[in-house]
């Protein structure tokens, strides 16, 4: 008995040398094509970076029914207790419905843990966000945290589980939805760039384009002179692209691209886009979270007013 377990372990240590070499020669491959491995926090890439939500819904376990309608939800950043109120407002049915989120689940709001954990547990398709990969970031200690222990708005990480952890790290920078035409990212797309070409930076973090002399485009973070808006820009190449990430814009409704970062840790609301119907549903904040900028807002503030 001893001797036939000798064989199955040296299986198992060959196929685990083998995975390893497999993903040094993919990292290598990689790199000589000019692609990162990482993201610009030092992040390990997910092992998917665009995935396809297709067929079955998968939102709860054992799912085997048709998506009848999918709910794509803004920024929530914490606020669990939003993302609660929003789900009752558009009637969500878990044995029908697809929730997809655009990213950034984590940070501002003060239940980043319990958000990633109801994603998770219901196997939630999430775009990886900017947040979510600076948690990431902090979590592993890449980037500025390598050297630096991450501030304390980041204690709620000794709160994640291992399961909460590798879905993190699986979210893919963009999910496409077949069935409505749909792409979802967390910031945006650069116009006339192949999805497979498009910069991590740029899916998890651009708000603008500006336009080269050669006639195409590159992505910016912030507003500079010669710059648009992304979604401006964007001729529909890709699918309709549904995204968030940019509060201050709040929501945005161009011929291609819909943004739905509503600034709900503001103190503002979340808001959710239904697919087939293309309906904005929208609730409003419990209270003010923090101020833009980064100021944490004080404790019980109520929520801003509607503009």
């Amino acid at each position: 008995e001893e001797a036939n377990d000798r064989p199955r372990f040296a299986m198992g240590a060959a196929a685990a040398q083998a995975a390893v070499g497999l993903f040094l020669l993919l990292a290598w491959l990689a790199r000589a094509r000019g692609r990162p491995t990482r993201s610009p926090n030092g992040v390990p890439l997910p092992p998917a970076m665009h995935a396809v939500l297709d067929g079955p819904a998968t939102t709860g376990p054992d799912r085997a029914v048709a998506i009848t309608r999918a709910i794509v939800i803004g920024d929530v950043h914490g606020c669990y207790d939003e993302l609660c109120d929003l789900l009752e407002a558009v009637g969500y049915d878990e044995g029908k419905d697809q929730v997809v989120l655009v990213g950034d689940l984590v940070n501002k709001g003060p239940k980043s843990a319990q958000v990633v954990r109801w994603a998770r547990e219901r196997d939630v398709p999430c775009a990886r966000g900017n947040h979510d990969d600076a948690l990431l970031s902090a979590v592993h200690r890449t980037g500025k945290w390598a050297e630096n222990e991450p501030p304390a708005s980041y204690a709620y990480r000794e709160q994640l589980s291992v399961e909460d952890l590798a879905f993190l790290e699986a979210m893919p920078y963009s999910i496409r939805l077949p069935q409505f035409g749909a792409l979802v990212v967390h910031a945006g797309v650069v116009p006339g760039v192949p999805l497979a070409d498009q910069r991590p930076v740029d899916l998890f973090k651009m708000r603008n384009v500006r336009k080269r002399p050669d006639g195409s485009y590159e992505g910016l973070e912030r507003a500079e002179e010669g710059s648009e808006p992304w979604a401006q820009a964007y001729n529909g190449a890709l699918g309709h692209v549904i995204f968030g990430h940019d509060a201050k814009r709040g929501v945005q409704s161009a011929p291609h691209a819909t943004g739905l970062d509503s600034g709900c840790c503001y103190g503002k609301r979340l808001t959710a886009l239904v697919l087939p119907g293309w309906e904005l549903v929208s609730c409003p904040a419990r209270e003010t979270y923090e101020e833009p900028g980064g100021k944490k807002a004080g404790k019980g503030k109520p929520a801003a007013a509607d503009d």
